[in-house]
């Protein structure tokens, strides 16, 4: 999937050569191929750039695409169109995606584009900013000062609260976005490369279902090259950061302070209790429930119920927490002085 057009201006093309010259890479193949999008491997086609940081088990089917990749990967990349070998790949490929892709602003000088599209019976709050192109159902509300960003859907009866910020985001029928919730935002990816820090591109969308709610000062990240999802009904409580790419079910419910990192997938029906962390790449089970506090650094499978830092079975848990209990309040033993009896 490539980086979508209402969200993302195209810079571009360049040509394989030019971003070989950009990035300091060595050039294997067509110079001249003209390169214009991002895509993750698995979507690459003719003039898409993608990155490996390692060489693949076995020959990938790259279909023509620009690939910015280790040396140690040039055997299995035959089919490329082109290959730019740089021992830094992820960050080069930040550089070049920035060369070629921009995220879409605010045009003029009104606060409410007059290309946005915006329902009649649809409610405009004062202060409110809606960018070029974006879309208004029926029966919406925009609140006091809230930021809608070029593209952006909003569907029909849904309420977005004062102040909130939606970019890069398509909403689904009757959603409840409260106030201060930031959606759409670049999430938290990086790469190095000689020493420096570099961000990598956050080039997808944040894709939520109907009846979704989000609580105050909530975040959720787009998506680094394909989308962040929310399923239908989802309910989000106040203060909750949900990382880039992560995949949550229907029906889903997450209390305050609850923080997930990338990548995670959540099944439908999954509860979170308040301050839960879950690590990356890391799958929730449908129904699955996590207590409070609960640290979670390996998959949960589906109706299971964990508890703990790092996170364990509740029976688990709670056969560690007599133990300790016991082991806490056990009076010291007292041995006897040599030499008596």
């Amino acid at each position: 999937m490539g980086a979508d057009p209402r969200f993302y201006e195209r810079l571009g093309p360049l040509t394989a050569s030019e971003l070989a010259g950009r990035l300091g890479a060595r050039l294997e193949g067509d110079a001249g191929l003209s390169v214009e999008d991002v895509s993750e491997p698995s979507g690459a086609g003719p003039g898409d750039l993608i990155f490996l940081t390692k060489a693949p088990g076995e020959p990938l089917d790259v279909s023509g695409a620009c690939v910015i990749a280790p040396s140690a990967a040039l055997a299995q990349l035959s089919s490329a169109g082109a290959v730019l070998v740089h021992e830094a790949p992820r960050a080069a490929f930040a550089r070049a995606a920035d060369a070629l892709l921009a995220v879409r602003v605010h045009d003029g000088a009104a606060p409410v584009s007059p290309h946005a599209q915006i329902a009649p019976s649809a409610q405009i709050g004062p202060g409110a900013v809606i960018g070029q192109h974006a879309e208004i159902g029926e029966g919406a509300h925009i609140g006091p000062g809230a930021v809608i960003g070029p593209g952006v859907v909003i569907g029909p009866g849904s309420r977005i609260g004062a102040r909130a910020v939606i970019m890069c985001a398509m909403l689904g029928r009757d959603c409840e976005i409260s106030s201060g919730a930031v959606i759409g935002e670049a999430g938290f990816g990086l790469a190095y490369e000689a020493g420096d820090i570099v961000a990598l591109p956050h080039l997808g969308r944040v894709l939520i279902g109907d009846a979704v709610s989000v609580g105050a000062n909530s975040t959720i990240d787009r998506g680094m090259l394909r989308d962040t999802v929310l399923g239908r009904s989802c309910r989000i409580d106040n203060l909750c950061h949900i990382a880039h790419n992560v995949e949550m079910g229907a029906h889903a419910v997450m209390a305050a302070f609850a923080g997930v990192s990338g990548s995670v997938v959540i099944g439908d029906g999954a509860q979170f209790g308040g301050r839960v962390g879950i690590a990356d790449h890391l799958t929730i089970g449908a129904r699955a429930r996590l207590a409070a506090d609960a640290a979670v650094m390996r998959d949960v499978p589906a109706g299971e119920t964990w508890a703990g830092s790092p996170a364990q079975p509740l029976k688990s848990f709670m056969r560690e927490t007599a133990w300790l209990r016991r082991e806490s309040t056990r009076k010291p033993r007292r041995d006897k002085p040599e030499g008596t009896s």
